[in-house]
């Protein structure tokens, strides 16, 4: 018997209009890579990235686009406070759903705001890609630390909709309840002896 084979998607929603700067800062205008990686708003679910992605496809390969993926499509992680999703499709027509993430502008009805679909990572397994979103994250936070803003609240770091892994939905092995501060994200790569390969 042969095995299905899958690839993960890692997938980062980016909104290219202005952002407000928080309150209590002055007027100064925000760096580009802290206003694009904004959180998404909580009304965007799983199953509407799903039927975004679904109607991409039939708007850009029609009925055999939608009944080729149809089969293998699901969104296996998304976080609204990191904007960031795992979208794992048949390994042999993943260009489709990437080619419908890359001709996306808008977000699904309910929302109907302006944004750019980023895949970041194309990955044979999912592991991979939870990797790569913990690193971007890790990223993610240190820029808006340099650039001395917080945009992400501190208590959704590492909660998202999703059953990545056996770590209760959540990438990089937080626990569903837990609520890890700045201390329990710093890069761990110098205790681990990890590389960086």
């Amino acid at each position: 018997m042969v095995r299905l084979k899958h690839r993960y998607l890692l997938v980062n929603i980016l909104y290219p209009g202005p952002v407000a700067t928080p309150r209590g800062k002055d007027q100064q205008t925000l760096p580009d890579t802290i206003q694009f990686h904004k959180p998404t708003s909580d009304s965007l679910t799983p199953q509407m990235l799903m039927r975004l992605i679904r109607d991409g496809v039939a708007e850009l390969f029609g009925d055999y686009g939608v009944g080729v993926v149809a089969g293998s499509l699901q969104v296996k992680y998304f976080s609204a406070a990191t904007s960031t999703a795992i979208v794992r499709v048949s390994r042999a027509h993943y260009r489709l759903v990437w080619a419908a993430l890359t001709f996306a502008t808008r977000l699904p009805h309910p929302l109907d705001e302006a944004c750019v679909m980023q895949v970041v990572r194309v990955s044979g397994t999912i592991r991979k890609s939870e990797e790569e979103a913990v690193r971007r994250a890790r990223m993610g936070i240190r820029k808006a630390q340099s650039a001395g803003t917080w945009m992400w609240d501190e208590s959704t770091i590492g909660q998202g909709h999703g059953n990545v892994g056996s770590e209760g939905g959540s990438v990089g092995g937080a626990e569903a309840g837990a609520r890890p501060g700045i201390e329990d994200i710093e890069d761990d790569r110098s205790e681990s002896g990890d590389s960086g390969d």
